[in-house]
């Protein structure tokens, strides 16, 4: 029968309860507690955003623009299945506070499992809910399917479980429609009415729709909810990862990250305070950290000094390796004492008294004869300068540049200030270089705040600290500068060792270039006991003969840096010159690795080089190792540390107290 004229068709059914479907509602199962536990550790550490509803969780199924919160559950007797996993809990009191439940859906969730229910109404889609999805790779089956233990173990624990391998196929949701890149793993949200999916990490990410006073402008500012593929207003980058606001009355864009952006901080970069603009009027001068041109359109951080043209990119500056965290909008400014950074007062006209030493040092001369066999004791390299500061008293020596080190600086090395120590400390693992990755018993500068996240980590050899921030290498025809990657973030290519760089690096403003600081700090020129010219180091160069190394009398080659004499013809690889105990000082007593027993350290001054017990080769480098041991019968010879730790590992006997001797 047809419907009559404007009779109105009778309203829809209430929609039903959002209760846990039948095939999703689990048993209990012995060792639940246990598993839960895990479960929530996991869901829990998975934050690859800002959660702005961490401490007040938002029910995911409500609507951003009518949120509802999550209140815990405090009768745990009413609570029947978890929206998100399906599994029940047992009542009881510990499981109080590991509960949700919101009043207005209706539903319930565990702990960390409220995070990734279901059902899923999100702010980069609006128009429709999305749905918890797994997809098998091998069939392209698609389900809809819950958070269990799969989940858990292979998506957010990054296990390689499928994780690496992203399949092309015929089902259009086999990329993220926000970020563009191929879902990773099984599991994604995804819309069953349109052609929408969100791998798990853009899905963690919840905007707010409205920042009614934002800390960057004087207007409010509303959720973008597409990609902002034009660059951000206060950073004057693309990232389309990052969720973006408008302001279109002031035609104003800025990434989410960008929104509450510190207005005043302090760089070790740079002696003075940076503070915010949203634009600069001029500037010639590109950024100070990644040297690339500084854009005046878009916000930047700069000196208000008026005799300074300092300006970084506002992404530069708030760098975790760069910036500290503190802001000092509100903070005042503190006074600068030079008094105690410098590190001696003179006495005479070429007497110091220096903080590290407790005798006169007098400035003198150096003699090619007489100071052959010195050595500085702030950078542990001989001493083959024109001038440098002696001890009258004892065998004390430094470098001229050396001596003039202050006693607290910023660098560019370290976000934190840097005290000098002139002693090593006595256990040998904790005097290495947080840059070059290398031990010296030398002077050392160490972060001085308490609470540093490096902790005893942080501490920059002195000839790692005296390498400039900006300049021109010789092995290199563009400027190189410091790069503010961190350890183990990429992996570059030094072109000076052709090894990866383990700790900081310096890369070239216009290419690839890059140098470790290993190589960028070892000497340009050095002297060779049999040798009356000075060895130069060559860079490199186009093989056209044999070369072969003096000290280990293997082939050398020429397309390595190696140390060469145009007169003598003579050439020598820069690790025989070196070794690997270089800056290792005879006379300081340390403790290796727990040892116990002694260990002496020469100086290898003779004209025959001893035999490493180990490795089998002639000790190459300026001091030698020897130990006495039982199994052995008589004293054994050791090249390097590395030798040493081999065989006594192997016999057992690692066990040892280590002095080094002259």
């Amino acid at each position: 029968m047809d419907k009559k004229e404007g009779t109105r068709a009778p309203p829809p059914p209430p929609p039903p309860r959002l209760t846990s479907h039948p095939r999703l509602t689990l048993p209990l199962r012995k060792n639940q507690s246990e598993r839960m536990k895990k479960r929530v550790t996991l869901l829990e550490s998975f934050r690859p955003y800002q959660d702005h509803d961490y401490k007040n969780p938002r029910c995911h199924l409500s609507h951003p623009t009518h949120p509802h919160t999550l209140s815990e559950c405090g009768d745990i007797s009413k609570f029947g299945s978890c929206f998100s996993c399906g599994e029940r809990i047992l009542p009881s009191k510990k499981n109080i506070g590991d509960l949700y439940y919101c009043t207005t859906c209706d539903v319930e969730f565990h702990h960390g499992c409220h995070r990734f229910p279901r059902k899923l109404t999100h702010p980069y889609h609006l128009q429709h809910p999305l749905t918890f999805t797994y997809r098998n790779y091998e069939t392209g089956i698609m389900s809809e399917d819950n958070v269990d233990e799969y989940f858990c173990t292979t998506v957010l624990s990054n296990s390689n479980h499928d994780k690496s391998r992203s399949i092309e196929s015929d089902i259009v949701f086999d990329k993220c429609a926000w970020c563009d890149k191929n879902i990773q793993g099984d599991c994604f949200y995804r819309c069953s009415i349109c052609n929408f999916c969100l791998d798990i990490s853009c899905s963690q990410n919840i905007p707010l729709l409205l920042v009614e006073k934002p800390k960057s402008h004087h207007h409010p500012l509303i959720f973008y909810p597409r990609p902002l593929l034009t660059p951000c207003d206060a950073c004057g980058l693309v990232n389309v990862l990052d969720p973006s606001y408008a302001c279109f009355q002031c035609n104003y864009m800025v990434h989410q990250s960008c929104m509450d952006l510190p207005r005043v901080i302090k760089i070790t970069r740079h002696q003075h305070r940076l503070f915010h603009t949203p634009y600069i009027q001029s500037t010639s001068s590109p950024c100070r950290i990644c040297y690339k041109p500084a854009d005046i359109k878009y916000g930047h951080y700069s000196c208000n000094h008026g005799d300074c043209s300092y300006v970084v990119h506002s992404k530069c500056a708030t760098h975790e390796n760069i910036w500290d965290g503190d802001e000092l909008e509100w903070e005042p400014e503190e006074p600068e004492n030079t008094e105690d950074i410098f590190p001696f007062k003179k006495v005479g006209s070429d007497l110091i008294d220096h903080f590290s030493h407790k005798h006169l040092l007098k400035l003198e001369k150096y003699d090619g004869i007489r100071d052959a066999e010195k050595q500085c004791q702030a950078c542990i390299l001989p001493i083959n300068s024109r001038d440098f500061y002696n001890c009258i008293q004892c065998e004390f020596f430094l470098h001229e540049v050396c001596a003039g080190l202050l006693r607290k600086l910023d660098h560019a090395l370290h976000k934190h200030p840097l005290v000098l120590l002139p002693y090593p400390e006595t256990d040998y693992s904790l005097n290495g270089c947080l840059v070059c990755c290398r031990e010296s018993s030398g002077f050392r500068y160490k972060c001085s705040k308490e609470n540093c996240v490096l902790g005893n980590k942080a501490q920059i050899d002195v000839r790692c600290v005296l390498v400039p921030d900006y300049f021109t290498h010789k092995a290199h025809e563009h400027p190189i500068f410091i790069s503010t990657s961190s350890k183990g973030e990429n992996k570059t290519w030094c072109k000076g060792c052709k090894e990866t760089c383990k700790g900081s690096y310096l890369q070239c403003t216009l290419c690839k270039f890059a140098l470790c600081y290993q190589c960028v700090t070892i000497p340009t020129e050095v002297y060779y006991k049999h040798d009356k010219h000075p060895l130069s180091l060559c860079y490199g160069e186009v093989p056209e003969d044999m070369y072969w190394c003096e000290i280990c009398e293997k082939q050398l080659d020429p397309r390595d840096w190696f140390y060469t004499c145009n007169k003598c013809c003579i050439t020598i690889h820069r690790h025989c010159i070196f070794g690997s105990s270089v800056y290792m000082k005879p006379g300081l007593p340390l403790f290796y690795k727990g040892c116990t027993r002694q260990l002496k350290v020469l100086r290898n001054s003779k004209s025959t080089r001893p035999v490493c017990t180990q490795c089998g080769q002639r000790c190459p480098s300026s001091v030698y190792y020897s130990y006495r041991l039982y199994r052995l019968g008589s004293k054994s010879i050791f090249c390097s540390l590395n030798c040493f730790e081999l065989l006594t590992r192997n016999t057992g006997n690692l066990s040892l107290n280590f002095f080094i001797f002259s």
